[in-house]
Parts: C-alpha cells; structure tokens; sequence
C-alpha cells in the first residue's frame, strides 16, 4: 500500500460516496453516531487502527509506527461508560504528524481538544478514562467501527457528512471520479447561480415527454443515454 497521503486535498465524501455506486466498489461507512469534535475540519490518509485495551500503551504504540498523515482509529467497542482518549494521546498524535482520529468510543478532554486541533469523531465526550483493569499483550493493529473492519490497508475519509473506509488498491480510482463528480456538480451550480435553473440544464420537460411514452425511464437511464449529468 502507498501510505503516502495525495498531494492535495481529496473529495468530499458525498462525492466518493456517488463514485463508489456508480463503479460499483464496495466502501465502509462508519456508524453515523460518530461525530465531528470540530465541523468543517476535513481529513483523509492511511489508516492506523488499534483495538484499545484499557490502557495507552496500544496507543502509542499505533502512533509511533504511523506513517505521515495517517488517521488513527481506536476501536473501543462504542463503550459509554468511559473515555479511552484524551487530550496527551491526541496531541501526541497531532505532533506525530497524523491527519486525525476516528474513535469507535468516547473522548474526554473536549476544551483541550478544541486548542490541539487535531480534527477528531467519536461518540461523544465522558468525564472518566477505563478503569478495569487492561490486559497484557501487544497491539490489535486491526479495528472495528461497530462491524466495518478496518485495517492498515484502508484508506479514511472523514468530513462533516460522516467517515468513509476505503480500501486503499481503490482510493485512486474512487477519488479519480468522485473529482469528475464534483466537476460536474459544480458546473451545474455555477450555471444555476448565472439563471439556468438545473430542470433547463437537464432538459427535464423533454425527459417527463419522454417518460409518458416509457413509463419505465428512469432519470438516470434518461442522463445516461442523453450525455447529461447529474449526481445524486
């Protein structure tokens, strides 16, 4: 896998997300419980995923082999009765150079979190770290988003519509037409501003003509065969 993250900013997720029917790729979504600790923050990069076990030392572990720009993502069993990051693993993770942070649990340490910076989702905030008592062992360098696997060979993408888990032999592919996508739309809008209205762009009162003799057109076959566009 490339771990390397792309030189510029990669698409929205709604844009993958219409990517990946249209190329029929399978892409994971995390639980849509997980929210942005700070909106309008968008992040993408390998992942670097951990099981947590009660206790930092996975953490660090995960942090310390991470490649540039990697996303961490700990796995803490969506648990509601503690925090399993604040805000010393964060900012470490921050200053090792990570893009941000998925937690398949809880964080405390919001204030903090907000001044470090360091774009982060997770269910929620909790006042108290673990207290049981953690097992012995090394690393779980794999997680699970209430049943979407994640591994190091996936790829994150996360921005105020949710986060995605791309397998990362399909990120280029998937950001090549989820960029068309944005193109496209963007044009539409633009137009749209400047008077044409997206119906005039579609040529929609042809399409419902069209569709009183075949009742079966759907708008998408109708785009499809006409060269028109529109993402939805």
């Amino acid at each position: 896998m490339d771990a390397a993250p792309p030189s510029s900013a990669p698409p929205a997720t709604a844009a993958i997300a219409d990517a990946a029917v249209r190329l029929g790729i399978a892409v994971g979504t995390a639980p849509v419980d997980l929210v942005a600790l700070l909106p309008g923050r968008p992040f993408a990069g390998p992942a670097a995923p951990v099981t947590h076990l009660g206790s930092v030392d996975v953490l660090l572990e995960t942090i310390d082999d991470a490649p540039p720009g990697a996303v961490l993502v700990v796995d803490n069993g969506g648990r509601d009765d503690e925090a399993c990051v604040g805000d010393l693993m964060l900012l470490e993770a921050a200053t090792a150079g990570m893009s941000g942070a998925v937690i398949w649990g809880r964080h405390r340490d919001t204030a903090q979190l907000r001044e470090i910076g360091l774009p982060v989702f997770s269910r929620g905030a909790h006042p108290f770290g673990p207290r049981r008592v953690p097992p012995a062992g090394t690393a779980m360098r794999s997680a699970f988003l209430d049943g979407v696997a994640v591994t190091p060979q996936h790829w994150i993408v996360a921005d105020d519509d949710g986060v995605l888990v791309i397998d990362a032999a399909d990120r280029d592919v998937l950001f090549a037409e989820a960029a068309r996508i944005q193109s496209v739309e963007g044009a539409q809008a633009e137009r749209m501003r400047s008077g044409a209205s997206l119906r005039d762009q579609l040529d929609f009162a042809r399409y419902r003509r069209m569709q009183a003799d075949d009742p079966g057109l759907t708008l998408r076959r109708y785009l499809a065969e006409t060269g028109g566009a529109i993402e939805t």
